[in-house]
């Protein structure tokens, strides 16, 4: 049975967090809000959680999942990101962008896609989500929440665990998200490409 946490949106309860925080740490997959909607989340490293997450979010291993990252020098722990990127990804973030990059070995090679060795990576605005990477002290392995056969992700935390509780170890309630979901700009070809127009603008691209 999902533990629910309901914290503010602002200023979150750092004692419910670090009950979360726990709760990824024994290899549990969660709901949080983000600034575009709510997401599936899990430890990075713990292969088990990886494969649960898929398989609750309906997803195979070719499915790009993200790097939840609290900023632009972790972010830069996991990718390879040249010059003209890191000054796109400084303009851009935080906010409501996934940026495919080429990963890094520091990336678990489950966790990448098998054929491109790509990952996708996040910088999230939403208070709540940074502050949880603040208290979990590194990234978190992150899907959209979109149930399997629906095509519009979840942004009500209660239904969330009215449909999840059984399958995942918490949600985080901090009220309801956008239901837009992000934009992702894929930066691994030789021109920075937007595969998906969403709530994050593209003028702050600079593209």
């Amino acid at each position: 049975m999902a533990q629910y946490f309901s914290v503010h949106p602002d200023n979150p309860q750092a004692r419910l967090l670090k009950q979360a925080v726990a709760l990824l740490n024994q290899g549990g997959v969660l709901a949080v809000p983000t600034d575009s909607s709510y997401a599936l989340v899990c430890h990075m490293d713990d292969k088990a959680a990886a494969d649960h997450l898929r398989k609750v979010r309906g997803v195979d291993d070719k499915h790009h999942l993200t790097l939840l990252c609290r900023d632009l020098s972790e972010l830069a722990n996991y990718a390879k990101v040249d010059n003209t990127q890191f000054r796109m990804l400084k303009q851009a973030t935080p906010g409501a962008f996934t940026f495919i990059l080429e990963a890094t070995k520091e990336v678990p090679r489950r966790v990448s896609h098998p054929q491109r060795k790509t990952i996708g990576l996040r910088v999230p605005q939403h208070a709540v989500l940074q502050e949880l990477l603040a208290m979990h002290g590194a990234p978190l392995l992150a899907t959209t929440l979109i149930p399997l056969g629906e095509s519009d992700p979840l942004n009500d935390p209660e239904e969330i665990r009215d449909r999840y509780e059984k399958l995942i170890a918490g949600v985080i309630d901090a009220g309801a998200c956008n239901r837009e979901p992000t934009t992702i700009v894929d930066c691994t070809g030789d021109n920075i490409e937007v595969v998906r127009e969403g709530l994050g603008d593209i003028a702050l691209l600079g593209l």
